[in-house]
């Protein structure tokens, strides 16, 4: 099996219909959620994690939870069904990432087995129509459906706004390393596959 290097996924509930359209290699980009500081994040993986992103979401205008789940759980079936069998990719990848203040560090494995360790603590009830509390909610649902192991932390940092776009941005540089090809076109698992846990 090969590396498909894309996704079509699209999630409709009673709550939300999300479109997105995930090219590991690069291509169009474009936001849509209707939560403006979210698209800056989403805008800032994107970019800082070379990916074609291409995404539209609609929620059921009850709140923004249901939307930025929804957009977490397409995310991460879209990285899932673009890796297919992961054969060639580096795997890991770990940096930390300064802005201004922030320092905040990712270190990630695309094992095939789900794990989270998210500890960037976030002291406002908002970033401009973002509850805060949806940020590690996001994260944990793309983990979960993306099946790879997460750890993002703070080193450093007190202002909100650079403590959460140096996560976003952190994901996308340790997503970036991990996803490359690489000159091996084995699967980097002592076990041989990586779509089940490695």
């Amino acid at each position: 099996m090969t590396l498909k290097r894309s996704a079509h996924v699209t999630r409709e509930t009673r709550e939300t219909r999300v479109e997105l359209r995930l090219a590991l290699d690069g291509g169009p980009v474009s936001i849509a959620t209707g939560v403006d500081f979210f698209d800056h994040m989403l805008g800032a993986l994107a970019t800082h994690g070379g990916l074609g992103f291409e995404l539209t979401a609609r929620g059921d205008g009850m709140d923004h939870h249901h939307v930025i789940e929804d957009v977490g759980i397409t995310l991460g079936r879209a990285i899932d069904e673009s890796l297919g069998d992961k054969r060639g990719i580096a795997r890991f990848g770990s940096i930390a990432i300064p802005l201004d203040d922030a320092l905040v560090q990712c270190a990630l494995d695309l094992s095939g087995r789900p794990y989270l360790n998210y500890d960037v603590p976030l002291s406002v009830p908002a970033l401009g129509a973002l509850p805060t509390e949806l940020v590690p909610h996001f994260f944990r649902s793309v983990v979960d459906h993306g099946k790879f192991n997460l750890h993002l932390l703070r080193w450093a940092g007190t202002n909100n706004h650079h403590l959460c776009e140096a996560a976003f941005k952190a994901f996308a540089r340790a997503f970036a390393q991990a996803k490359v090809l690489t000159a091996s076109s084995e699967v980097p698992s002592t076990k041989g596959s990586l779509t089940e846990g490695g």
